[in-house]
Formats: C-alpha cells, structure tokens, sequence
C-alpha cells in the first residue's frame, strides 16, 4: 500500500472536496481517498503508486493547482492490546 499526499490549492468548501474525490476515485483504483479545503490537500490511500503526471492534470481540469505530490509506503496500523 501506498499513501499519496498531493498540497492543492483553490479548494474552498466540502464540495471542492467532494469534486476532486469524485475524480480520483473515477480515475484510479483507490482504498480511500479524503481532502481537506481547510489542510489544502488530499490523502489518498492505493495498493500501488499513481502516475503523478494523469493525477496532476485530472485535478487541474478542475480548476486547482497541484502544489506537490507525496508518495511514501503505507502500512495499515490495526488494534492490538499486545503492543503497548
């Protein structure tokens, strides 16, 4: 699993929020996918990296600029009362 970071500016409400998850969900495979107009970012969670390029140019057909893109391993943390 992947965690994708991507700093975009122009989002303003929920529903900026709600039209750039629309587009990355219709656009890529994804496990999740979360933005924040108030954090000016997007998380998105895959089981492999995204092409940065299509992911860029997807947003800004939106009307938003891609800051920059974050891509980092990501290990899911469950629940466990042994690792305290």
């Amino acid at each position: 699993m992947v965690k994708i970071t991507v700093e975009i500016d122009g989002m303003m409400c929920g529903m900026c929020e709600a039209h750039i998850n629309d587009a990355v969900r219709q656009n890529f495979k994804v496990k999740k996918v979360t933005s924040s107009h108030t954090q000016c970012k997007t998380v998105i969670l895959a089981e492999i990296p995204l092409d940065d390029a299509k992911l860029k140019e997807i947003i800004e057909k939106l009307g938003y600029t891609v800051a920059e893109i974050h891509t980092e391993p990501y290990e899911k943390r469950g629940f466990s009362l042994f690792h305290r």
